[in-house]
């Protein structure tokens, strides 16, 4: 093969310098014109090879005169120049760009050919490694390999830059300084929109009349872009109306008063009720603009609720309750208590709006009611609670005309007015008498700030009204609900949520319902309770449910089931001259609902009232079914907690108490008790407390109970069990508990009421010996609320995992800690091992050193005498 060919690299080229650099000041100038010399080298430049050089490059493009200058500067290098720059192959000639924007060349260690090595034949690597150079001689076969791998590779290459992304580019100094400026900026343009808050806000609480116009520079605020800012605004615009706004409504003027001269005083203050009204309808509106908005929504409620309860009277009330209720059931808890509170302050103040805010929020939630087909948040409903009634209104003014009616004769007794035809002229005057005390009253009652009863009672009527509509058409909707004929069409849900606050609210206000609505209000309660609508009682063919669901076949829990017994029982007591209706099916319910209870699934305070509502209260009981009341609720209280079991058995002393041949049932005979009725052996799986023979059996569970780990259980049940002597022992914990009601032992015996009660409380000797073994040991409260939702909670297998490590942590603390207590006795008891020593051995050189001193003084003395 022949002689391979040598490429010379160019030298590099100097950097690139701008003209706008180049600043030639006047001294320098001045410096060059006074020294020539300076400036010789100058004029020996050869002028027509510089213009000739630049003709010829002139109408050439860059790679051209490029290739000009390289082309030259190797003609005109010497040899030895030549060899000694750096070598490179051919195929490696051209430069890499590098991902920076640098230029890369190939090259090789710089080598000093030695003479004669351009006439050796030596081929490839032989050639090479005689010379001792790095530079390797490629074939043409090796040449294309290598150009078809460099082309695989800037393909794959390509093909990566297409599937990974462009890598964000670096932000300049100068970007990254104008991002900072921006930043300050924002917050300097944040902490002046902030003072200037200020400003205006203590300028219109100072002197509100003379900055009135500050209104609109606060409602621009609340138009800004950043959302900061706007919430600022709208909270300082509520604190200004709060202090500002009038106990009274602002009325519009109408033209003639408009036209009419006034003073300056009565100009000034009609401006500013104007301005004050027009920026305060600008501020509802801006509300209920940014309401749909989710950045402001908290902001807004909060605004509209406030407002509310601080000015119901003021103008455009309509669109701040209309606002509230309609957020009343939203799923957002802060902001629902929110409307709860609103509407609860509107109803129990009704002096500042005089009840119409309290009909008006009433109508706009049966709206909603309906609307929503019963399917609320439950606190939309429990705001009825705080609604107050006046029934004695208007009773005093028609006391005072049956009064006038009347008059009294020469005795003293009162005798009915005698109405004698009077003459024309006495007629005249009473006409002119009655016509003027008629224009006085009127005068009187527009002027006066006392409420008029007759609308007031108008407006208590209307309200009373709607609430009872929302509570029969939520009644309406539950019984349509457990149906069977609409149940199949449902969608499989029979959630009511709606109807435990209703049954509250209607036992509440049982006394005030119309007697034309009883028959079908108990009717419909008897079929939420659990019977069918047929002529047969359900009790009859009732299958208790033991699989552990909540609700019943018609789609109601126990609970609810419950609580419509208990409005039963309430309506049948307010109303107990007006109805005569047989409660007895209501007491079955009751019998078999005790059975389905669940402690942590159902309500407790619920069942703790029905008790007391229907088995407490109330006249005494038949014997038959008093006695299978008492043997159901000795059963049911050994099968729940404390609290369940404690209302339980209050109620089923106060049976025994009220009927008091059922205290047989106390009696250990082997047969039962002494008296028996007409069914001979108990049955306790019977669905009818009439007939399940509970005379025929014995109160064995007490003997039980009275062992119970709960000390007021265990004195509860010791104390029922002695009501078979004359005098019931009274040794118990707390004798309190013994006239308790239902619902009062069940608070009482709460596990948050059992956690508070003081520890230095008198202890049974049978629960000494227990506490003795058990004092060193630390126990831990567990939460009811937790209790409650182990049921419905599925625990999975890691968090189970995480619990049980948890739990023995804490075990492991637990022993850890007494290993540490054990171990600061040992040494606070060495310690003090080693007081008692050192003391001791102080009192031993004390008395060591009296005897020492007495000898020597004895010596001293026998020396003296001597």
């Amino acid at each position: 093969m022949g002689k391979r060919r040598k490429v010379i690299l160019p030298p590099e080229l100097p950097p690139e310098t701008p003209d706008e650099e180049f600043e030639i000041s006047d001294e320098d100038v001045e410096y060059f014109s006074e020294n020539p010399r300076f400036t010789n080298f100058l004029a020996r430049f050869d002028k027509k090879k510089i213009d000739k050089h630049v003709t010829r490059v002139a109408d050439k493009s860059e790679d051209e005169i490029e290739r000009l200058y390289e082309s030259r500067n190797r003609n005109n290098a010497p040899l030895d120049s030549r060899e000694n720059d750096l070598q490179v192959d051919p195929v490696d000639a051209l430069p890499i760009k590098t991902l920076d924007g640098k230029l890369q060349y190939r090259t090789t260690k710089k080598v000093r050919s030695e003479e004669g090595n351009a006439s050796t034949d030596l081929t490839g690597k032989e050639d090479a490694e005689k010379q001792g150079t790095n530079l390797i001689w490629l074939t043409k076969a090796e040449r294309n390999k290598k150009l078809k791998k460099e082309k695989r590779e800037a393909k794959k290459l390509k093909e990566d830059e297409d599937i990974v992304p462009n890598s964000p580019k670096e932000k300049t100094h100068s970007e990254v300084l104008k991002e900072v400026e921006e930043e300050i900026s924002a917050e300097e343009s944040f902490g002046a929109k902030k003072m200037k808050l200020a400003e205006i806000g203590m300028a219109l609480l100072e002197d509100p009349e003379a900055n009135i116009r500050s209104l609109k520079e606060l409602l621009d605020f609340c138009k800004d872009r950043d959302p900061q800012v706007v919430k600022l605004g709208l909270m300082s615009m509520l604190a200004v109306f709060k202090d500002i706004i009038p106990s009274y409504r602002i009325r519009e003027l109408t033209d003639k008063e408009l036209a009419m001269p006034v003073s300056e005083a009565v100009r000034k203050t009609r401006y500013y009720e104007y301005t004050l009204l027009r920026s305060y309808k600008s501020y509802l509106q801006k509300l209920i603009e940014l309401q749909k908005e989710a950045i402001f929504k908290l902001v807004v409620v909060r605004c509209m609720c406030t407002l509310l309860e601080a000015a119901p009277h003021f103008n455009l009330s309509e669109k701040l309750l209309a606002g509230t209720v309609r957020n009343i059931s939203s799923s957002d808890d802060v902001i629902r208590k929110l409307c709860c509170e609103a509407i609860k302050s509107l109803f129990k103040n009704e002096g500042k709006h005089g009840g119409e805010g309290t009909v008006r929020a009433v109508r706009l939630i049966a709206q909603l009611v309906k609307k929503h087909h019963c399917q609320l948040h439950p606190d939309s409903l429990e705001v009825f609670l705080s609604l107050r009634f006046d029934e004695d209104l208007g009773k005093h003014e028609n006391k005072a005309e049956e009064k006038n009616k009347f008059t009294k004769n020469k005795k003293g007794k009162q005798e009915p007015m005698k109405h004698l035809p009077p003459n024309e002229k006495k007629k005249s005057k009473q006409e002119l008498i009655a016509k003027t005390r008629g224009e006085v009253y009127a005068d009187y009652k527009a002027v006066s700030f006392a409420p008029d009863s007759e609308k007031r009672q108008r407006m208590q009527s209307d309200t009373l009204s709607a609430v009872f509509e929302i509570y029969f058409r939520i009644l309406k909707h539950a019984v349509d609900a457990s149906d069977p004929r609409f149940m199949s069409e449902a969608s499989g849900s029979h959630a009511q949520p709606l109807l435990a606050p209703c049954l509250e609210g209607l036992g509440k206000f049982s006394h005030l319902i119309d007697l034309d609505f009883m028959a079908d209000l108990m009717s419909c309660l008897k079929q939420l309770s659990g019977f069918s609508s047929g002529t047969h009682l359900q009790s009859k063919t009732f299958n208790v449910n033991h699989s552990g669901s909540n609700r019943s076949n018609n789609g109601l829990t126990v609970s609810e089931r419950l609580q419509c017994c208990i409005v039963a029982f309430k309506i049948m007591k307010s109303n107990l001259d007006a109805l005569n209706v047989d409660l007895q099916d209501f007491f079955v319910q009751l019998y078999n609902l005790l059975l389905e209870y669940r402690p942590y699934r159902d309500r407790g305070e619920v069942l703790a009232e029905a008790l007391k509502t229907m088995l407490w209260d109330g006249r005494q009981h038949d014997m038959q079914r008093a006695a299978a009341f008492i043997k159901r609720l000795a059963t049911f209280s050994l099968s729940f907690g404390s609290s369940e079991a404690m209302a339980a058995l209050a109620t089923l002393k106060q049976l025994l108490q009220k009927n008091t041949k059922c205290r047989s049932l106390l009696e250990n005979d082997a047969g039962g008790g002494s008296i028996s009725g007409f069914v001979v052996k108990y049955q306790p799986e019977s669905t009818d407390p009439y007939l399940s023979g509970a005379l025929a059996s014995v109160l064995w569970e007490l003997s039980l109970l009275s062992k119970h780990y709960n000390p007021s259980v265990s004195q509860m049940a010791s104390n029922i069990l002695s009501m078979t002597n004359l005098k019931p022992t009274q040794n118990i914990v707390n004798p309190s508990l013994i006239a308790l009601n239902p619902i009062q032992a069940f608070w009482e015996s709460t596990v948050q009421k059992e956690l508070s009660k003081p520890m230095n409380a008198k202890v049974p000797p049978s629960l000494k010996r227990k506490r003795k073994r058990e004092q060193d040991t630390e126990y831990y409260v567990l939460d009811p609320q937790k209790m409650r939702n182990i049921d419905s909670e599925a625990i999975g297998e890691e968090e189970a995992k995480l619990r049980f490590e948890e739990h023995f942590k804490v075990l492991r603390d637990i022993s850890e800690n007494e290993r540490l207590k054990g171990e600061l006795n040992c040494t606070l008891a060495s310690i003090c091992l080693y007081d008692g020593f050192k003391r001791e051995k102080q009192e031993r050189e004390k008395s060591l050193g009296l005897k020492s001193g007495k000898k020597k003084a004895q010596v001293l003395v026998k020396r003296s005498s001597s």
